[in-house]
């Protein structure tokens, strides 16, 4: 690609940075998924020059590799790259509308993560209209153990698979709330597995309460989740359990079917797909 002012000084290129981002641009909406050989031919270099380049980036979370044929595609890493790049994905534009209807149902600020390692990362927020500030902004990453999408998440993920992510990792504690132990959180997430959907008060920030629900692709797999939240004294009496949830549970619902889901398609188990 082109400077802008199409001014270019040789001297002052990084080729390897080159290669990698040209290894990136390879893959298209045509092309989500390419073996090492096809990425090879792509960026012109040899199969052990290529593969150093995957494998730097495979470790950085910007690709990741399909188990069954061996291809690569691109992780969700690359999301923290830009909002411009969150715009353009199907899931986004296909929940935004959708988390705008929620937000205005219920005057809180509405979101939707996906988890990547043991963070969750904001792809869309939808703030509410009460003026109240947030850090939280699109591309944060947050601790998915404490956070009720995250929590909505990593609930569909076998137990081999919770442990491994969080192997070696430390379970801070944001609040009394939160759990701090992997056998603590296993309880935690086969019971919210068992509810259908998370309600968090002061689990990751006192004082803020929250709902989230799974979001499901074709195939029945969580592949997001989305939830709203608001300061507790906000709140009107049982809404956060009953009408707010309802909400919640109804437009995850309702973005899993414009994904393409239907209910009582059998989900596909964690062990048989990369989840992000």
């Amino acid at each position: 690609m082109m400077r802008a002012d199409g001014d270019t000084d040789s001297r002052y290129i990084v080729p390897a940075l080159s290669r990698g981002l040209a290894l990136l641009e390879a893959f298209s909406a045509e092309r989500p998924t390419l073996t090492l050989s096809e990425l090879s031919k792509a960026v012109g270099l040899s199969r052990s020059s290529t593969y150093r380049l995957v494998y730097t980036l495979e470790d950085m979370g910007f690709l990741l590799r399909d188990k069954g044929n061996k291809a690569y595609r691109l992780g969700t890493r690359i999301l923290s790259l830009g909002f411009a790049y969150l715009a353009s994905q199907e899931l986004v534009e296909l929940a935004r509308p959708h988390l705008e209807a929620l937000r205005d149902r219920t005057n809180c600020s509405a979101h939707l993560g996906v988890v990547e390692g043991t963070e969750l990362i904001y792809v869309v927020r939808i703030p509410d209209r009460k003026a109240l500030t947030s850090h939280i902004r699109v591309g944060s990453r947050l601790a998915a153990h404490a956070t009720s999408m995250g929590r909505a998440i990593l609930s569909h993920l076998s137990e081999a698979e919770v442990r491994g992510r969080f192997a070696g990792a430390k379970l801070e504690a944001y609040t009394a709330h939160t759990a701090t132990d992997i056998d603590s959180l296993l309880a935690q997430l086969a019971a919210d597995r068992a509810r259908g959907y998370i309600i968090s008060r002061s689990a990751y920030e006192a004082g803020i309460a929250s709902v989230a629900a799974p979001v499901r692709d074709a195939d029945g797999a969580v592949i997001a989740a989305i939830n709203i939240s608001t300061p507790e004294a906000t709140l009107k009496g049982d809404e956060l359990e009953t009408t707010f949830k309802d909400a919640v549970l109804e437009t995850a619902e309702t973005i899993s079917h414009w994904l393409g889901y239907r209910r009582g398609r059998a989900p596909v188990a964690a062990e048989a797909r990369e989840t992000v």
